[in-house]
């Protein structure tokens, strides 16, 4: 498996069980509170005819967590080196090197500051393309 692909199946692996939640979702809001099942339902309904809202992932929820169970100090959100520890992914040089070549990086691969800005960036743009929901700090 590529290493994008295992960043993708890292978080929407995590997604794909929170598909079950969500489709249970709108039976208990509907048995809970009637002011607020009106609003949850009308956005998951406003989303599935788009797209499913069964593909729409919470990326800041799923690897804030994996960032969490690490036990370190992980800034995901500015670092692709952060992001991949978090996932529990190979974040050596090689490998985003190995990630660069996959997304077809034209800088220079040795320029590893400006490489790592621009994987972070073309990861996120990705996700977020592939059905991610990123936080607002996040740029892509």
């Amino acid at each position: 498996m590529s290493i994008f692909g295992s960043i993708m199946g890292a978080i929407f692996g995590h997604g794909a069980q929170a598909k079950t939640p969500e489709s249970k979702t709108p039976e208990t809001t509907t048995s809970a509170a009637p002011g607020a099942s009106p609003a949850s339902t009308s956005t998951a309904a406003s989303t599935a005819p788009g797209t499913p809202a069964a593909q729409t992932v919470d990326v800041a929820a799923i690897v804030d967590k994996a960032a969490a169970a690490t036990g370190e100090k992980l800034d995901w959100r500015t670092s692709i080196v952060d992001l991949m520890k978090a996932l529990g992914l190979d974040s050596s040089l090689a490998a985003r090197k190995e990630l660069a070549k996959e997304l077809h990086y034209t800088g220079d691969t040795n320029n590893t500051a400006t490489m790592n800005v621009w994987l972070h960036q073309e990861v996120m743009a990705k996700l977020a393309a592939n059905g991610g929901k990123l936080p607002a700090d996040i740029k892509t």
